[in-house]
């Protein structure tokens, strides 16, 4: 039998090395000055190591293993097989011009200080000199690619363009020796960057393949991605079983704030109040500044789970990463040693939007939405859950790899309904967090039925704009999305049940605090997986 720590081991090392956006992701700096390989013969390698990784981890006899290793055996395995699964079926980089941005692995190199500039100086450097290489790699591969993804990737490359042009001289100027180095290859990056956003342009009009996947692809991905016994059908019909609860419940929470009857007249007066106190361009990210001091404080207060002292920064959302989400966090890798920020970032409306759809934006992003969106975002949903995941420590780097989308998503949601159900922000919040549970329920709806019952774009807009009481900007934005991407908008519904159902497993005597660190005290793992962990 082979010895597991070992080659699991050895099967990490060779995933990163395959990967470097993927190691760079996971703060792993080995190989920061390379981009991705996604030539055919780059691509045929990568199927070839995880073919011989899956086959080796086949060999191993996992009944024989801890619990533990048990669980590390399963998360590597489901690695291996979706990385077979992406390259082999779904073919993204052979479509998706988004695959090929590197602008993420720039932006890492430029933004985070886990290493003397001049380090991140010499990094940068290489990739910078791989852009031509990697974007005619793009050019070559490319083909039959969707309208959405032609015009968002062109936005993206220019921002990734501009990225350089406005940043890497501010890195020069505090390591001026590194300037023969990266100056030229800075300035031919740039050119390529501006180019390949205009070749992108261009082919907009003749960009016609359909972006949905089909139901045989949809549900492969649903199942690689969720990592759960649950399948499609049940997701959906539960999905709608829980947007009928929360609409009962949200009608109850907006008579209880504006008076009236419960009905779905009386949650628009509601949320039109709520909408009425907003932020603006200038005043969103402050806003989400204060946010997040109020959320920590309140976890502190009721003594929720354990908090960090890791640094967390409120970032407007940098250009390149644009037009897919409203905000993300970006976290330090699992294995990132550097003592360095969390980066929350959201996105101010974008500056070639009329002035109507701005202030959607900023009625369906209103005060109270903030604090929620903070919760789910940093304190306690991702920044404090991940840091948390950094912590663990098992006897291989598994999960630092293996990080699972349902639990990260599903703790978030979780904690959303936790904070504004021990009354964070008031019966205003409590109203706001049902309607991202409206949200979270038709994400889950909307990703099934765009990908394989063909939802047209105008039933899709009538679901979020009415069931699920969404401004017209949030539904438009929402609609591309699920476009953009597959099996990703079910995340957040399918980890949030099993999340909640771990969270009310809470042994008698447990606090609320134990049990919560408990959960987080195994890295990022899929639920069904810590529910082995946990015993229950």
């Amino acid at each position: 039998m082979a010895q597991f720590v070992p080659l699991a081991e050895r099967i990490v090392d060779a995933v990163l090395e395959s990967n470097p956006a993927l190691a760079s992701y996971v703060g792993d700096h080995r190989f920061d000055d390379r981009l991705p390989d996604l030539s055919t013969s780059g691509v045929t390698a990568r199927v070839a190591m995880l073919r011989d990784a899956g086959n080796a981890l086949a060999e191993v006899d996992a009944d024989a293993l801890d619990p533990s290793e048990q669980v590390d055996h399963a998360v590597l395995s489901a690695l291996v097989e979706r990385g077979l699964f992406e390259a082999t079926e779904v073919r993204g980089h052979e479509w998706d011009p988004l695959e090929h941005n590197p602008a993420a692995l720039i932006y890492n190199l430029i933004a985070r200080p886990f290493a003397p500039v001049e380090a991140r100086l010499a990094s940068l450097a290489g990739r910078l000199a791989a852009v031509p290489d990697a974007l005619a790699t793009a050019r070559a591969t490319l083909r039959d690619m969707p309208r959405v993804h032609v015009e968002t990737a062109a936005g993206q490359f220019a921002g990734a363009a501009a990225l350089v042009r406005d940043e890497v001289p501010g890195m020069l100027d505090a390591a001026p020796g590194m300037r023969a180095t990266v100056e030229p290859a800075a300035a031919t990056a740039v050119a390529e960057l501006d180019g390949f956003a205009a070749w992108l342009r261009s082919r907009v009009d003749d960009s016609d393949r359909d972006p949905r996947l089909g139901r045989r692809l949809w549900e492969a991905r649903l199942w690689h991605t969720l990592d759960t016994e649950l399948p499609a059908a049940q997701v959906l019909s539960r999905a709608r079983a829980n947007l009928e609860r929360v609409t009962e419940e949200i009608r109850e929470a907006a008579a209880a704030l504006v008076g009236g009857p419960a009905d779905d007249a009386t949650v628009r007066r509601a949320l039109d109040q709520l909408a009425a106190q907003r932020p603006d361009e200038e005043s969103i990210v402050d806003l989400a500044k204060v946010t997040l001091g109020e959320a920590t404080d309140f976890v502190r207060a009721h003594d929720l789970v354990g908090l960090v002292d890791d640094p967390c920064e409120i970032l407007p959302m940098p250009e390149f990463a644009r037009g897919v989400a409203v905000a993300y966090c970006d976290a330090p890798g699992l294995l990132e040693t550097a003592d360095i920020p969390t980066f929350y970032c959201i996105a101010p409306a974008p500056a070639d939007w009329p002035a109507e759809r701005v202030e959607s934006f900023y009625r369906e992003y209103n005060d109270h939405m903030i604090r929620n969106l903070t919760v789910h975002e940093a304190m306690p949903g991702h920044f404090l859950q991940l840091a948390h995941g950094r912590r663990f420590r098992g006897t291989t780097r598994v999960r630092a790899l293996g990080m699972s989308g349902p639990f990260v998503e599903g703790w978030a949601v979780y904690t959303e309904e936790l904070m504004a159900g021990l009354g964070f922000g008031g019966l205003p919040v409590r109203l706001q967090q049902l309607k991202m549970q409206l949200r979270m329920s038709i994400n889950a709806i909307l990703d099934q039925l765009v990908h394989c019952e063909e939802l047209s774009e105008a039933d899709g807009m009538a679901l979020m704009t009415g069931p699920g009481f969404q401004e017209e900007g949030e539904a438009a934005g929402k609609w591309r999305r699920a476009l953009l991407t597959s099996t990703q908008l079910s995340t957040y519904f399918v980890g949030y049940t099993e999340v909640a159902d771990i969270a009310a497993a809470r042994p008698a005597g447990t606090s609320l605090r134990e049990w919560h660190d408990a959960m987080l005290a195994h890295g990022s793992p899929p639920p069904r997986h810590l529910r082995a962990l946990l015993d229950i």
